[in-house]
């Protein structure tokens, strides 16, 4: 957690999430609550503080796992790839190079950690063990096709979505529900389809920019982290904002 904040980053995350919930209750049910409103139950500030920065969910148990979706070959995938040729015990034809699109997309699954603490790469088989086989295929199934659906979307408005996570929750009687946010520039990889070059770290519009600025001063990853510069504040907006309206504006062109 750095201690600079992102002014207004609150309000496109809360944007590109609720569009995204909207266009894909076909595929599953998720957690936003359109009719309840709760504005009369606050004070002014209270209203002022979450307008347009929050949304009123159902409640639901979380599943203990992050569903990660990837249909390219970058971050941790391919580091992994460089090692072993695999990708959480995916194998993967040889001779891919970094940002490489994938011959289908593959699901690889994470633990979802305590706050503080990082996520680890799990197979698909201990996923089952965790959660059952039953739930999980379901998961899979759902996760690829919300990521196929939203890329082949995104494509078309000059977007690639590179790779994704998404996450569910149950409710009392053992409904599946998609929960927290989904496909906003702080859960997936967004680079531009002009710029897009294989072998070549891609022009992103997510928080890969603040992360490649991290990697390039003398920071040991330990917190507290360090204060953003403006400059990098400034970019950190103008790339969220571009992929916000890329993808939002003429929905249906």
């Amino acid at each position: 957690i750095l201690p600079t904040p992102i002014p207004g980053k609150g309000r496109i995350l809360t944007e590109l999430a609720e569009f995204w919930f909207n266009r894909t209750r076909q595929i599953v049910p998720n957690h936003l609550a359109q009719t309840l409103d709760i504005t009369p139950h606050l004070t002014l500030a209270e209203r002022k503080q979450i307008s347009r920065r929050a949304m009123v969910v159902r409640k639901l148990k979380p599943l203990p796992i992050e569903a990660i979706v990837r249909g390219y070959l970058i971050g941790s995938g391919w580091k992994a790839y460089q090692e072993n040729g695999t990708v959480c015990g995916i194998e993967l034809p040889a001779g891919l190079r970094l940002a490489d699109k994938l011959p289908e997309p593959i699901f690889t699954p994470s633990t979802k950690a305590e706050v503080g603490d990082h996520d680890i790469n799990i197979s698909y088989a201990e996923m089952q063990q965790r959660i059952g086989a039953e739930l999980a295929e379901q998961v899979r199934q759902i996760s690829l096709q919300l990521y196929t659906q939203a890329a082949d979307y995104a494509r078309k408005r000059g977007l690639i979505i590179a790779d994704t996570k998404f996450e569910f929750g149950l409710d009392e009687a053992g409904q599946l529900y998609l929960i927290d946010e989904i496909l906003t520039p702080d859960s997936s990889r967004f680079w531009s389809a002009k710029d897009w070059q294989p072998g070549t770290n891609p022009k992103s519009f997510d928080k890969q920019y603040i992360r490649d600025y991290l990697e390039s001063i003398d920071w040991d990853k330990t917190p507290p982290g360090p204060e953003l510069p403006d400059d990098v504040v400034k970019k950190t907006i103008e790339k969220y904002t571009e992929a916000k309206d890329r993808l939002i504006e003429n929905p249906d062109d």
